[in-house]
């Protein structure tokens, strides 16, 4: 084969000249079939060989485009060292009981796609924030229960590091240039039972988090800083339809965090512009 080589790299050459992708040689099979193109084209004829060949080979067109989803939501669960292997499991099967909640599904198909994007990480120091649920499509039931189902196998990673709020907010914000997904919103959506203690200013990450277009909602357990939903209120939380649902405890984290979700996916803005008066 390897007296094809010299014409057959001006077909490639050629058809590089009207095909974004780079096209390489595979192997023989991408011979037999570049060979009939390279005839047709000493011959004159074929105007459109070169895209018939690429076709032929999945070589050519862009980029799969991004998928359309109503809602992209990073959830932060605080996971700092006041949050006891208790607690830590209270929250989570907070989490696993909304998504397992068939509420929750009618709120992600009352949007105009009927799906959004989740993604999970555990946070608590100013650089301490560990992924344990990537990027993933809910627009069904079974979708919805695989997310349950895996956040409910995802183990504690962290469990030290002080209190940053400002650090999760900065770490969510290099998440959503991440994702597979285009939203049309872009929601953090952070659970706490303390305010900021460690890294830069909370309220420097949420103006830049707002600027750069997200929404910043806020769940602040009341456990150990009572005035904690106060907080939230006012250097916490920020952006379009911003909003935070407080729970007066750990045991109640449960209720609060599945009303939460139903309000935050849920298109009504209406409904969520009260929702920072509620308490659990």
């Amino acid at each position: 084969m390897a007296w094809l080589r010299r014409p057959i790299q001006g077909v490639l050459k050629a058809a590089q000249r009207t095909n974004s992708a780079p096209v390489p040689l595979r192997s023989a099979a991408s011979f037999a079939v570049l060979l009939p193109m390279w005839r047709k084209r000493r011959a004159g004829r074929g105007a459109g060989w070169a895209a018939a060949f690429a076709l032929a080979l999945g070589l050519s067109g862009p980029a799969t485009a991004q998928t359309a989803v109503d809602l992209q939501l990073v959830l932060a669960v605080d996971v700092s060292g006041s949050v006891n292997q208790v607690r830590f499991e209270l929250q989570k099967q907070g989490y696993v009981d909304a998504f397992r909640n068939p509420r929750v599904l009618q709120a992600v198909l009352s949007g105009r796609t009927q799906s959004i994007a989740v993604t999970m990480v555990q946070w608590s120091g100013p650089f301490l924030q560990v992924p344990v649920l990537p990027w993933t499509l809910l627009k069904d039931e079974a979708s919805v229960k695989s997310v349950a189902s895996l956040i409910e196998k995802a183990p504690r990673h962290l469990y030290s590091g002080g209190t940053s709020i400002s650090g999760v907010i900065d770490h969510a914000m290099t998440l959503f240039p991440q994702s597979p997904f285009k939203g049309e919103r872009h929601v953090i959506d952070i659970s706490g039972d303390g305010s900021n203690n460690r890294g830069r200013s909370v309220t420097q990450a949420r103006d830049q988090a707002v600027a750069a277009g997200a929404t910043i909602n806020g769940l602040p357990i009341l456990a150990f800083e009572p005035n904690l939903d106060q907080y939230f209120r006012d250097y916490v939380i920020g952006g379009p339809g911003a909003f935070f649902i407080a729970a007066q405890s750990f045991e109640s984290f449960a209720d609060a965090i599945l009303k939460k979700m139903i309000l935050e996916i849920a298109t009504d803005q209406r409904a969520r512009s009260t929702a920072h008066l509620k308490r659990n």
